[in-house]
Parts: structure tokens; sequence; C-alpha cells
């Protein structure tokens, strides 16, 4: 090779350096795709994005510190606005259904605030008594031992780990649930959503399939 095709090569590396794609870059876009269809449904997986965002900012931070040596600022710059537009979305899209989800007549309860602590006794708890026979809003999780397809009537519990990893259910985990004006819902996995009323029993009530006897019952109005 002649002196000068080395000289035009050697300018030609410098004039074009490589420079490696950030990887951290990347990471920030597929967290981006990984929290769109989730985030938007389920509001815990809005954490993908914030930890999108994070690695978004870094990998613009690397190339900036290293343009010699890594390339991607626009992809970095992608993440980000994709990431941020995903979590300022998906949180206000949840904020707003919290915020309009009871309806009309009815009083948020949580699930917890019928709980008693694991170590404590299993009775009814003093949120109980307070809304014996008041109109209520809840959420909770059919157990599986409930039964499977179209329901009218079941067990309610408070999370997946009490449903289908919990074992038999504390007493004042459970509510009888009995859906009026020939509802339906259909057994699984879905957080379910319930107007009604709320009542304690008066004496604890056997329920075929579960161990422990069950303080709370609910006539369920509506049910999403």
């Amino acid at each position: 090779m002649s002196a000068e095709l080395q000289m035009s090569s050697a300018a030609e590396e410098v004039e074009f350096p490589y420079r490696a794609m950030s990887s951290t870059a990347i990471v920030s876009i597929v967290f981006a795709v990984l929290a769109l269809p989730s985030g938007f449904f389920f509001w815990p997986a809005l954490g993908l994005a914030v930890l999108g965002l994070f690695v978004a900012l870094a990998g613009y931070r690397q190339i900036a510190r290293f343009p010699e040596e890594f390339d991607g600022r626009s992809v970095a710059l992608t993440g980000m606005v994709l990431n941020l537009v995903i979590l300022v979305g998906g949180a206000g899209l949840h904020t707003y259904i919290y915020l309009t989800e009871v309806p009309e007549g009815y009083t948020r309860v949580h699930f917890y605030q019928l709980q008693q602590t694991s170590d404590g006794p299993d009775r009814p708890s003093e949120a109980a008594f307070e809304i014996d026979g008041e109109a209520v809003f809840l959420k909770g999780y059919i157990h599986p031992s409930s039964g499977s397809g179209l329901l009218k009537r079941f067990i309610l519990v408070p999370d997946l780990g009490t449903c289908c990893f919990g074992g038999q259910p504390k007493s004042s985990d459970m509510i009888e649930v009995t859906l009026l004006n020939g509802q339906t819902t259909r057994a699984g996995l879905i957080k379910k959503k319930l107007a009604g009323t709320f009542t304690l029993n008066q004496a604890p009530r056997e329920v075929a399939d579960f161990d422990n006897q069950v303080f709370y019952r609910m006539k369920v109005d509506q049910i999403r």
C-alpha cells in the first residue's frame, strides 16, 4: 500500500472514529416497551417507566461525558421522552380512575380495614362494626375454592397471596359475596370492584371448602 493510501485511510479513521452504541440508552427503550401495555392497566408496572427514565438519563450522561466513545444520544432522548410520557399518562389515568370509580351513594372501604394483624386474634375489626349495614365500595379477588366459570356467590379475599398461595384465609380475610339482580361474574385472578351492602354476621358462618368461619357478608348491587 502506498504512503498516500495509508495517509488517506488514517485520515478517515480520525474523521469517522468508531463509537459504541450506549447499552443503557437501548435498555431505556426496552423499559418503555415493557411499561407501555402494562402501566396503563396495573399501576405498579409504572415502576418500569421510572427505571427506564433513570436509565435513559444515565445513558445520556454517559454519552455526553464520553462523546468519542459512545453513540446513541437520540436513542437516550427517545427513551427519556417515552418513559416520561408513560409515567405521567399512566399516573394521570390511575388517579382519574381512583377518583371516579366509587358509585354515588357508596363509601370506599379498603380491605385492610377489615383485617386483623397476623399475630392478633382473628375477630371482626372495629371498622367492620362501624360499617355494618352501610353501602360500601371495595376491591378484592375471588378465592379459587369458590368455583369456576360464572359465579353468583363467592368468597372475596384481599390479595393474590391470600387467594392462591396463602392456604386457608383467616376469617377476617374473607367476605361472603352474593350478587343481586341476576348478576354473575367470571372466576379468575382479576381484581374485582364491588359496590353493595356490607353486613357483619351475628354469629360466624361455616362455608363449604373453608376451614375458618366467615365474619363478613356483602350483597352486591354492582360488580366490575
